[in-house]
């Protein structure tokens, strides 16, 4: 059955709505604030409502920290209030349809959303090694987050992606989640104009992280 957050059609490109995540998550990952208005800005105007926003914005402490993450909301409320006393009203979006749940119950939510989003259970030595960071990705990030469906796993994706592009050292990271966005529907030709995207508004650095990471799964796809 499709997951209510996988969206149940899609374009062959990116809408300008998604365009506008990847810049928006990674100079939110960056720490770049002055970058990070701007393209606030570009998101509000591309379509983004403020509750997605505030979503990708959530879901950066899993990828940089809670200090990215507070420093970006703090950016976000400044643009909000900057706009509002300029006369423009941005649609707040939706909240999450239901609570997340709890206990045994977040664990299984996390462990399936992880399972379907990497295309099968998640094992390893590492997670062997360190059992309470299997743990903490199942509950916090696929658990408590991704459960949250006011935000579709397309967009949870493409956040996902712009924010890895932009931290040095992350590019098995990076690599996996090319590989989940294309599980979840997305296509390499999106993938490829997420890299795009990040060569045109955020760096030739972070476009070519992006453009390696896809071109070593797609390799490794070949092989098999």
């Amino acid at each position: 059955m499709q997951h209510p957050s996988i969206p149940q059609t899609q374009s062959s490109t990116l809408t300008a709505r998604q365009q506008a995540i990847v810049p928006i998550s990674a100079f939110a990952a960056a720490g770049a604030i002055d970058q990070l208005k701007t393209a606030l800005e570009q998101g509000l105007s591309a379509g983004l409502s403020v509750n997605e926003i505030k979503e990708v914005l959530v879901q950066l402490y899993a990828y940089a920290g809670f200090p990215r993450s507070l420093n970006a909301l703090g950016a976000l409320m400044q643009v909000l209030q900057s706009r509002q006393q300029r006369g423009i009203a941005d649609a707040p979006g939706n909240l999450p349809s239901r609570a997340a749940p709890q206990g045994d119950a977040l664990l299984a939510a996390g462990t399936a959303n992880q399972t379907r989003l990497s295309g099968g259970p998640v094992k390893g030595a590492l997670f062997d090694f360190a059992p309470a960071v299997d743990e903490y990705l199942k509950t916090h990030l696929f658990g408590d987050i991704f459960e949250r469906d006011n935000l579709d796993w397309h967009s949870r994706e493409l956040a996902t992606l712009g924010m890895l592009a932009a931290l040095e050292g992350a590019d098995s990271q990076l690599q996996s989640h090319m590989r989940i966005s294309l599980n979840v529907g997305l296509t390499s030709a999106q993938l490829q104009q997420v890299a795009a995207v990040l060569q045109e508004r955020v760096g030739a650095g972070e476009a070519q992280r992006a453009r390696q990471a896809l071109e070593r799964h797609l390799a490794t796809q070949q092989k098999h």
